[in-house]
């Protein structure tokens, strides 16, 4: 019998943990699967193999995991990976496919204009955007965020989109905060492009509180959020995995 196993980050926020359960409960509804259960990567229960386990218990015998996450870097390359060899240990009889995470994806780059338009700010021709990633060692994840700045730049004409990340490689979030202060700015979105509140969200906007940033010029906007682009991203990613 088919399962999915859906694995959502975790954060210390209930909010955020709330906000994803809701969607996952949504996107479910829309999944011609019977078994479908949820599991996170760090900081919430059920974490993988409780979640596999879960599966097993209503009779599953094929597990289709499907990372919910935005890029492919550690966690999906490595954490989930790892997590599933030891359920496969447990439960030998049982096939497992892994997915691929939401990636570069064009409804993802709509969510993030969506993000900046929901300010109601009138958007100047020399308007800058600048993408907070969550970051990771992985160089792919600059690598992908370098490519979703520039097709955001392309698709929306603004004069320029830089992406920076809140620990590892590539550009860091405080250097370019602290650039953004030297700079006599005219106009700059800065998007968290994360899916959803936590510990990351508070700690950007209280850092730009510190900065004392003119929130005229430097317009903090949303996190992408589960919206129902999202939604559709996931449901692709559910009908290759299946």
């Amino acid at each position: 019998m088919k399962a999915i196993l859906y694995v959502g980050h975790g954060t210390r926020l209930k909010k955020g943990v709330e906000e994803a359960v809701r969607f996952l409960d949504k996107t479910k509804s829309l999944v011609d699967v019977e078994i479908q259960e949820t599991a996170f990567l760090e900081l919430v229960e059920p974490n993988i193999v409780e979640g596999v386990t879960n599966c097993v218990n209503q009779g599953a015998t094929h597990i289709s995991v499907v990372p919910i996450l935005l890029l492919t870097a550690q966690h999906a390359n490595e954490d989930i990976p790892a997590e599933i060899k030891i359920a496969k240990e447990r439960f030998p009889h049982v096939n497992f496919t892994i997915g691929r995470p939401l990636g570069i994806h064009p409804f993802l780059i709509e969510t993030a204009y969506e993000r900046i338009m929901e300010q109601q700010v009138p958007i100047n021709a020399d308007a800058e955007v600048i993408l907070i990633g969550r970051g990771s060692s992985d160089n792919a994840v600059v690598r992908d965020m370098a490519i979703i700045s520039e097709q955001l730049k392309a698709t929306y004409g603004f004069r320029e989109v830089k992406s920076c990340f809140l620990y590892g490689a590539g550009p860091s979030f405080e250097q370019t905060l602290v650039e953004l202060k030297s700079k006599q700015m005219k106009q700059v979105f800065v998007v968290p492009y994360l899916l959803f509140s936590g510990l990351l969200s508070v700690g950007i906007e209280k850092k730009i509180r510190e900065l004392d940033l003119d929130p005229s010029t430097v317009i903090l906007c949303n996190h992408l959020g589960y919206n129902e682009k999202v939604r559709n991203v996931l449901l692709e990613r559910v009908q290759e995995v299946i």
